[in-house]
């Protein structure tokens, strides 16, 4: 592709204008949104949504937002749309300093790959237009946020006292039943329960993040049968709802996200993120531009994603327990206590405070799950990920969702 020789905007032109940022409540923090207001002198408005809803608007309104900030794996629809412009790398500082993990697909020549949507395969922007994963100067998203997924699980009902296997096929164990709830969101709650029935040997999928039609229908008959017997309890859109869940005692067993065990209150001390045997399901976030900015906004757009990967940011997404592209920048702005922990996964020397500096989110004496950061990069089973039968799939979950939360209430 060749060599972009525009200029970005002056800064001078931008100083009256605002950037309108679309999303999740995965990075879009209120804290985020000051600091970057603060840090690059123009303001900044959030709109912060569920990821269906996120996902939609992306797609179908792009006037309506200016940086979308969400995951690879949308791009497989929103990029599809036309509503994202291509990135160039020249014009980002950052650029050289992010990780191996999203330009080839690994930390490291140990790293399991996984399945599905890892970032690289839909990275750079191709002579075409279209997205793959051989290098050029465009890219269709910054990477940015990501972390390695499980599931949370009562260590009362699973006896976890006597050190057992952790698997995905505990979603469907027994102890399980009437207390399991799964993510809302078919590009990564489907994968958590075809990891399960895998795992139990209920399925088996040639490709698992490529599931064919009479596979997709075989998970929905497995998850009927599942559902008829009584195994669900209800499934959810927010890292917020997940955490009431376990705080009410409503789910023994469910699909996870690290800043809901932040707030799971005094039920902490009996809830365990699980390091399951067949792997992670990873997932990774980033930045993009929608098609229409131009001039001093197209500017803003850059300058904001350049700030993200500056350490800042980065030291509040490993508060939630979260990992940034760029790890070395955010050892300027995380102690030694908190690097060691989040990232080198070492026990915590003292106790460590969440994103508002105040509430305490891990005790002193506390490893977290999983070990270090490469220990957890190098054991991806598979990415979120939208298959090319996305829109059957979808279809199926939502019909699924309907019956689980109808009979929920």
């Amino acid at each position: 592709m060749a060599r972009n020789t525009r200029k970005l905007p002056s800064p001078a032109l931008h100083s009256q204008r605002t950037l309108r940022v679309l999303g999740t409540d995965i990075s879009l923090l209120e804290a985020v949104r000051k600091r970057a207001s603060s840090d690059l002198g123009f303001k900044i408005e959030f709109e912060v949504l569920d990821f269906p809803n996120c996902q939609r608007k992306a797609a179908l309104n792009p006037e309506a937002y200016d940086v979308y900030d969400q995951c690879f794996h949308n791009l497989a629809i929103v990029w599809f749309w036309g509503a994202l412009q291509p990135i160039d790398t020249a014009w980002l500082s950052c650029w050289s300093k992010v990780s191996p993990l999203t330009k080839s697909g690994g930390v490291d020549k140990y790293a399991s790959r996984g399945f599905g949507d890892a970032p690289m395969n839909k990275l750079y922007v191709q002579p075409d237009h279209s997205l793959g994963a051989e290098e050029t100067q465009h890219i269709a998203m910054l990477p940015a946020v990501h972390n390695f997924d499980s599931f949370g699980y009562d260590t009362r009902v699973f006896n976890a006292d006597c050190k057992q296997r952790e698997s995905w096929g505990m979603l469907f164990d027994p102890r399980a039943k009437g207390k399991l709830a799964l993510v809302d969101e078919p590009a990564i709650g489907l994968f958590d329960a075809a990891l399960a029935a895998e795992a139990m040997g209920a399925l088996h999928f040639e490709n698992i993040c490529n599931m064919s039609p009479v596979e997709i229908a075989a998970l929905f008959k497995f998850l009927s049968a599942k559902r008829e017997e009584g195994f669900f309890r209800r499934c959810w859109r927010t890292g917020q709802e997940a955490a009431e869940l376990f705080r009410r005692g409503e789910v023994a067993i469910q699909s996870m996200w690290s800043p809901a065990y932040n707030e799971l209150g005094g039920s902490a001390e009996t809830i365990k993120d699980a390091v399951p045997a067949e792997g992670y399901r990873a997932w990774h976030g980033g930045l993009s531009i929608a098609r229409h900015v131009t001039g001093p906004t197209l500017r803003m757009a850059y300058e904001y994603m350049d700030w993200w990967l500056a350490g800042w940011a980065g030291a509040v997404m490993a508060r939630q327990g979260y990992y940034i592209s760029v790890p070395q920048a955010v050892t300027e702005h995380l102690s030694a206590a908190e690097w060691n922990y989040w990232y080198d996964g070492q026990e915590a020397a003292e106790d460590l405070l969440g994103v508002d500096g105040e509430t305490v989110v891990v005790r002193k004496g506390a490893r977290r799950s999983g070990g270090g950061y490469l220990e957890r990069a190098r054991r991806i089973a598979l990415w979120n990920t939208v298959m090319d039968e996305h829109n059957y799939a979808t279809r199926a979950w939502i019909r699924f969702v309907a019956e689980v939360n109808g009979k929920s209430r």
